[in-house]
């Protein structure tokens, strides 16, 4: 189990994955796995769609200020340059048994406005909050991400490619993925 005080973003996540019967386990943050970097961050949930194919998941809340949905504009995918090392490094250690495994991040975005106009897209109710939640392959998100700041050694990925590889959850979880990442010189 977690640690007592989830934040509110992996609640609201469990609770979705809870609802729709999607076996996971999330992960202590308190405790590091038997492996021999202790100094690797731990990812959030790990999801069994099916046993051969597990999905690693680390969870980044945000704010969604905007009034829509529209375009998927206003979007901010940013997560710490530890954030992508760590799952790169986890989803090694799950390939090594299980070469299908796979890592994403999901984006939790809390919808600032009760009204805001969804586009289309699904919202899912927790509380009296409203949440929508996007899913981007790390591979992707490896292959796009530019520095966002060095002091605080966070990176992003620009808009656009935001909007093309970040997907609703659901689409992820049924093994749907848009198009492949452009490959980049220095991203293997």
């Amino acid at each position: 189990m977690q640690s007592e005080q989830p934040n509110i973003y992996e609640q609201v996540f469990a609770c979705w994955l809870q609802e729709n019967h999607i076996p996971f386990v999330d992960v202590d943050q308190t405790k590091r796995f038997g492996v021999e970097r202790q100094d690797v961050k731990n990812f959030d949930f790990l999801i069994r769609p099916d046993s051969q194919n597990p999905l690693l998941v680390e969870v980044k809340g945000r704010t969604f200020h905007s009034g829509s949905l529209a375009g998927l504009k206003a979007l901010d995918g940013w997560v710490t340059f530890e954030d992508v090392e760590a799952l790169v490094y986890w989803r090694g250690c799950f390939q090594s048994q299980k070469p299908q495994a796979e890592a994403v991040f999901v984006f939790v975005f809390a919808l600032e406005q009760i009204d805001v106009e969804t586009d289309g897209q699904a919202v899912y109710d927790f509380g009296d909050r409203r949440f929508l939640l996007l899913a981007m392959p790390l591979a992707h998100y490896r292959a796009c991400m530019k520095p966002r700041s060095p002091k605080w050694q966070t990176v992003t990925v620009p808009a656009e490619d935001f909007r093309r590889y970040a997907v609703p959850i659901e689409e992820t979880l049924k093994g749907k993925t848009k198009a492949e990442p452009r490959k980049r010189p220095d991203k293997p």
